[in-house]
């Protein structure tokens, strides 16, 4: 059975997540964290196992790897939900998921929000294509968006959020407001008042009241910069009180009751520190956090052996020294000097003669020793002639010798390796107790580490059933 180090269940609150994803009342999942800590495949876990359990869930995946679509079973991932087969559903549930298309998303807005015309040159602007495609903040945002979408149209019970693979984790929460910064700043408001003013009015302002500034602009940016992004401004003007509007909607959603922050982090120092510090933010912001999950968390199946007992029996074994014996014996592990006798033998030398077992034969008598029976005539081959017995012997030593060698130093590596492991596990045991020490109100779920990665439903049963388990990863690689 393999065992682990983990937190203690005395000091820290284990999550349950069944009984978090089985209530009504959870209708938004967040997994949020750092990058490359297991986010994605932490989010479509959980949503299976809801899903098999009976609830009807979307994944909503930022990150752009497609390993979520293959180990779902589907070719790939858009911008629309698409229902995943091949799940258990006894229990009345489904299963979609769908990937975040940044820039489809924010032509969805435009489209929905401006009248046809005034769509078509939003969407034809230069600017607004650099824009959607790649502005600092905008896949955040965009994911905001489309969260808010999904909870609109009431469709499903549950919506598991995969954050996006940022930096930081806390650019998921500073999204809306960074927007809202852009949007308010002087310089687009700068760029807004002519098409405020208006007609005649405005192009005599642009051209007096701005002419030092469009043209510092203009020679910065370039001329024909500066007018995608007064075009684009202009275009979108009624437009964006509806984006700051629908940013505060979605950023109270985060806050109300229904909906789950899971903090997704690997038992790293520095992945548990930025952990930490969102668990910080969150509780700043009023958003409600279900807990910790501990990704990756490794084992051993021989816990009891230590680090340094394991290392201790490496070096006696390289260096052919002491090492116990059976019922408590201790011999000495050294190769036989040469020259030594060989070790007495139990069974007979296999060159040894054999006496006639014929029936009713008479006793073999030994010839004498120039009797004809001994001798060798001059010019015959000696292969009738006796084994050297030493030769043999000491050939059977040397090859038992040699086997030996070869058994300890592969159980020199393998006690090398396993003590290697023991203090990895040390190390992630450590880190686990300053986070605890610092957050014991955070309930905590570890998920042992796989041994490979994820690739299909089956895969993500697995961390799913991990997930479940609490703060006992049995089976940790």
């Amino acid at each position: 059975m393999t065992s682990s180090l983990s937190l203690n269940a005395t000091d820290t609150h284990v999550l349950d997540v069944d009984p978090l994803i089985d209530d009504p009342g959870t209708r938004i999942v967040v997994c949020c964290g750092s990058g490359g800590v297991g986010k994605t495949t932490t989010a479509a876990a959980l949503g299976l196992r809801a899903a098999e359990r009976g609830r009807k869930v979307v994944v909503l995946t930022i990150d752009p790897a497609r390993r979520l679509a293959q180990s779902m079973g589907i070719d790939s991932l858009d911008n629309t939900p698409r229902r995943v087969k091949g799940i258990d559903d006894t229990a009345g549930g489904e299963l979609h998921a769908m990937m975040l298309d940044m820039k489809r998303t924010f032509d969805e807005i435009v489209e929905a929000h401006a009248d046809g015309q005034r769509a078509e040159a939003i969407l034809g602007n230069p600017f607004y294509q650099s824009l959607s495609a790649g502005f600092a903040g905008t896949q955040e945002y965009m994911a905001m968006e489309k969260l808010g979408q999904l909870r609109a149209q009431d469709e499903w019970d549950l919506i598991v959020v995969d954050t996006p693979p940022s930096r930081s984790a806390l650019d998921f929460l500073d999204a809306p407001k960074r927007l809202g910064s852009f949007l308010d700043g002087k310089l687009i408001r700068v760029l807004m008042a002519p098409a405020k003013v208006g007609g005649r009015a405005g192009m005599k302002f642009l051209n007096v009241g701005m002419s030092m500034m469009t043209g510092a602009l203009g020679k910065l940016l370039g001329g024909q910069l500066l007018r995608d992004v007064q075009t684009f401004v202009a275009a979108m003007d009624t437009m964006f009180g509806g984006f700051r509007t629908r940013a505060d909607a979605t950023y109270k959603l985060l806050q109300a009751p229904g909906t789950a922050f899971l903090v997704v982090a690997a038992p790293e120092r520095d992945a548990l520190r930025e952990a930490a510090y969102f668990v910080e933010r969150l509780a700043a912001e009023d958003m409600p956090l279900a807990g910790l999950v501990l990704n990756r968390v490794h084992g051993s199946g021989a816990a009891q052996l230590s680090a340094e007992r394991a290392l201790a029996a490496a070096e006696n074994l390289d260096e052919h020294g002491i090492v116990d014996q059976g019922g408590g014996n201790v011999e000495l592990r050294t190769a036989p000097e040469a020259g030594s006798p060989a070790p007495a033998r139990d069974t007979p030398d296999e060159h040894a003669q054999t006496p006639d077992k014929t029936p009713h034969s008479a006793p073999a008598t030994t010839p004498a020793p120039n009797s004809p029976a001994t001798s060798t005539p001059a010019g015959a081959t000696t292969d009738d002639a006796p084994a050297d017995h030493s030769t043999t012997d000491r050939t059977a030593t040397e090859h038992a010798t040699a086997d030996r060698t070869a058994t300890d130093q592969l159980t020199a590596g393998l006690l090398r390796l396993h003590a290697e492991r023991m203090q990895l596990l040390a190390r992630e045991q450590r880190t686990r107790d300053r986070f605890a020490a610092l957050h014991p109100e955070v309930a905590v779920t570890e998920v042992g580490a796989l041994p490979g990665d994820v690739h299909d439903l089956a895969g993500l049963r697995s961390i799913g059933d991990r997930l479940a388990a609490g703060a006992d990863p049995a089976g940790a690689a």
